[in-house]
């Protein structure tokens, strides 16, 4: 028997370290140490109900474990063979208990080919990513295949690059190995920094040998010996597992010189971020590498052509190699038969905001955003009514009700006028405000704009400016035209992808929620009731008791009158708090 603890950071978070520990007590406690094995492993994916514990070989699903049910678990079903059935999973909908996770509706439409073992292998221990073929595909590449032959096969197979750009795999690798020199480089790029998105992240923490594989095989497909992994310093359990893989990887002969006796030589070093987001674009993570800024330089020259130290240099994102073990074992014609016609595989995304079963998931391509959301997320949380999903983070957009039946791929999104980038996807519910959202992202586009071009630089800061003045109430009709002006042009004339993309949540929630605008700067009114400075307060005096627990609660004094009298809100001393409301016993508060 094994019993599977998920060792994500979130669920590490929630002392599932200590869990672990305490089930190993139990077991020894009960002589069962060496019948029972205790397994941290990576992400389970399903992050709403962590910490996660799961029983092979029956495949038994608990959920939000504490330390304190470790006695519990052991002395139940792993002594009597009797299920905990306060720790299995509840189907809200059906209002059914389900044993099974092959039996939930979160992983029921799901296919794992980048997670393929994330929750199922300890990725500290080679040896069990070996008991899953893993090294396989580099052996088979370099004994049976030439380097063209590889490269053939990744083209065939369809896979495009999972960072956000969705350039050919297969075509970037063909460029950079016709590319001579003396040198070359594989990169592979972990500097995931969108808000709310954590799928490298979790490959890494996971799986780590898949792409230390990939890397190797794409070495070999180039003609390139060594390999840098370009990962943020804020991932210290992605770090901590990736160096433990290297270690291993190179002990085992799997890394170094002369791999598999075939005299291909190939290693790889890590090299730290600092969390700057503009760094996830290709020329600014070099940049960042070799010690200068990290900024975006023009292409051409590519980094194929010339990139680290001036030498070629292939760049793929984390879920990009993840990939490409699979497609070399499993062949082109298994991975492109998945997808659509011009998106092929699978798409790992972080499934976020006012949804239900918030975690990681990984689905074909051209599943819809419906099916994602109210299958697999389980719709919006407290019964609210669905708003919005952002895809692609910070240079996506937010498509609405009428895209909910739009096939999840590459074109389709960026038809819709969003993106797929890098996986984010931010569910939003009938409290959001679109115009605050927009604002949000630019806030973070405005900090994390490098500052090297001026419609980025200066473009995006007059953006929010301009959305700064509509959520405070300041704003003209005159200027959701500016709005849309100065979107068009910051796209069409910034440097790279931070800033041509930059615009699209304000382009996108002015072509959904146009109205929202409106009513912010014709109305003076928020129709989320989000944005403070258009919010008021007041007090209902049929509904005020005159208890005062409103008036004792203000932080500031805004809240008059006798005791068991109606109360008043000064609008000019109220800062919008809602320590009144969460006071109030009788729902006398109410805002305007």
């Amino acid at each position: 028997m094994h019993l599977l603890i998920c060792g994500g950071t979130g669920c590490k978070a929630s002392a599932s370290d200590a869990i672990a520990e305490k089930l190993k007590t139990e077991l020894e406690g009960n002589n069962l140490q060496n019948e029972v094995q205790v397994i941290m492993t990576g992400c389970f994916g399903f992050c709403e109900k962590g910490p996660i514990v799961k029983v092979l070989p029956d495949n038994t699903f608990y959920t939000q474990v504490k330390p304190e049910d470790a006695s519990e678990i052991v002395k139940e079903h792993v002594i009597k063979g009797r299920k905990v059935e306060r720790l299995l999973y509840v189907d809200p909908a059906k209002k059914a208990t389900i044993e099974d996770s092959k039996h939930m509706g979160f992983y029921r439409k799901q296919m794992r080919i980048a997670l393929r073992n994330c929750g199922f292998i300890n990725p500290e221990n080679i040896d069990e990513y070996i008991a899953r073929e893993g090294y396989q595909a580099l052996g088979k590449v370099l004994t049976e295949y030439t380097p063209q032959q590889t490269i053939d096969i990744i083209k065939k197979s369809g896979l495009r690059g999972r960072g956000g750009g969705g350039f050919p795999t297969g075509l970037k690798w063909e460029i950079a190995s016709k590319n001579a020199a003396d040198q070359k480089y594989v990169v592979c790029n972990a500097d995931e920094g969108d808000p709310g998105a954590f799928m490298d992240r979790s490959i890494l923490e996971g799986d780590p040998h898949s792409v230390i594989e990939a890397m190797a095989i794409c070495g070999y497909c180039i003609g390139a010996n060594k390999g840098l992994v370009y990962i943020r310093a804020e991932y210290p359990l992605a770090i901590k597992r990736l160096k433990i893989a290297i270690d291993q990887a190179r002990e085992y002969g799997l890394l170094g010189n002369d791999i598999f006796g075939t005299g291909f030589n190939f290693d790889i070093e890590l090299r730290y971020g600092a969390g700057a987001f503009v760094c996830g674009e290709e020329t600014a993570l070099i940049h960042s590498m070799e010690g200068l800024r990290g900024e975006p330089s023009n292409k051409p020259p590519f980094p194929a052509q010339s990139g680290y130290m001036g030498k070629p240099t292939n760049v793929n994102n984390v879920e990009t190699f993840a990939n490409v073990p699979a497609i070399i074992l499993k062949g082109a014609d298994w991975y492109s038969s998945i997808g659509t016609e011009k998106s092929k595989g699978t798409k790992v995304f972080a499934l976020a905001g006012k949804i239900n079963n918030v975690g990681l998931i990984e689905v074909p391509m051209g599943i819809t955003l419906r099916e994602v959301i109210f299958e697999i997320g389980g719709g919006i949380k407290n019964g609210k009514k669905f708003k919005a999903v952002q895809t692609g983070g910070p240079s996506g957009g937010c498509l609405t009700e009428k895209h909910l039946d739009t096939p999840i791929d590459f074109d389709n999104l960026i038809a819709a006028g969003s993106m797929m980038g890098s996986g984010g996807m931010i569910v939003m519910d009938e409290d959001d405000c679109m115009v605050s959202v927009a604002k949000f992202y630019l806030d973070f586009t405005v900090e994390e704009s490098c500052g090297k071009c001026s419609p980025c630089r200066i473009g995006n800061k007059r953006l929010y400016e301009l959305l700064e003045r509509i959520t405070k109430g300041d704003g003209t009709m005159e200027d959701l035209e500016r709005l849309r002006n100065l979107s068009t042009v910051i796209k069409d004339t910034s440097l790279c992808g931070l800033g041509q993309t930059s615009p699209n949540p304000v382009l996108s929630t002015l072509d959904n929620f146009y109205h929202e605008y409106v009513a912010h700067v014709v109305d003076k009114k928020c129709p989320s009731g989000q944005c403070k400075s258009l919010m008021q307060y007041v007090i209902d005096p049929e509904a005020c008791v005159g208890c005062t627990a409103c008036a004792r609660n203000c932080p500031v004094n805004a809240i008059s009158g006798e005791r068991k009298k109606p109360h008043e809100i000064n609008p000019a001393i109220c800062i919008k708090c809602g320590a009144c409301i969460e006071k109030c016993k009788f729902d006398a508060i109410s805002i305007k």
